[in-house]
C-alpha cells in the first residue's frame, strides 16, 4: 500500500473550517479566485485587539495584514520587523521555502494561530526594539542597536513626561 501526498484544500473548505472554529471567529468573503477573512485576533487577554485579513488563493502562499491598529504608527514610523510589506502591513508567518505552510493544511490551526504569535513577537518588539520571534529578514548589527537604542530613549522621554 502506497500512502500519496494529503489533497490541497480548496478555498470553500478553508472557508467552512474558519467560520466553524472559534479562534477565527469573523466574516469573509469566498469567490472562484479564493478568499478573503476578516476576523479579530490577540496575543494573550491583555493585548490590544488586532483587525486581520487573511487572503488565500488556490497555488499560492496565504497572507495576512492587519488593517488596524496602523503598525506603522505603533511603532513610531520604524520599519517593522519580519513583514513583507509595511503599508499595508503584510506579515511574514512562515519560511516558503521550508515548507512549514503546505496546501493540506487548515488555515484555522495554523496560518491564524501564528498571526497572534506574531503579535505577541510585535508587542513584545515595540517594548525594547529586539525582536525576539526568529525569521529570516537579517537587519545590519549596527542598525538594530542604533534603532534600538533610539526607541528606549523615546520611551523614557515618553515615561519621564508622564511624571
Amino acid at each position: 500500500m502506497r500512502f500519496s501526498d494529503p489533497k490541497p484544500l480548496t478555498a470553500a473548505q478553508q472557508f467552512l473550517l474558519l467560520t466553524k472554529n472559534p479562534l477565527s471567529a469573523g466574516e469573509g468573503e469566498l469567490g472562484s479566485g479564493g478568499l478573503r477573512w476578516h476576523y479579530k485576533a490577540s496575543p494573550t487577554p491583555l493585548s490590544r485587539i488586532y483587525d486581520a485579513r487573511l487572503e488565500f488563493a488556490p497555488n499560492r502562499s496565504p497572507r495576512v495584514f492587519i488593517d488596524d491598529p496602523d503598525l506603522p504608527m505603533l511603532s513610531g514610523g520604524e520599519d517593522i520587523p519580519h513583514v513583507y510589506d509595511q503599508k499595508p502591513t503584510r506579515l511574514c508567518l512562515y519560511l516558503p521555502r521550508t515548507c512549514e505552510w503546505q496546501p493540506w493544511m487548515r488555515l484555522d490551526q495554523s496560518i491564524v494561530p501564528w498571526t497572534s504569535l506574531w503579535l505577541f513577537y510585535f508587542e513584545d518588539w515595540l517594548t525594547d526594539g529586539e525582536w525576539r520571534g526568529g525569521g529570516e529578514h537579517p537587519i545590519h548589527r549596527d542598525v538594530e542597536k542604533r534603532i534600538s537604542r533610539s526607541r528606549l530613549q523615546r520611551r523614557h522621554a515618553s515615561l519621564r513626561r508622564i511624571d
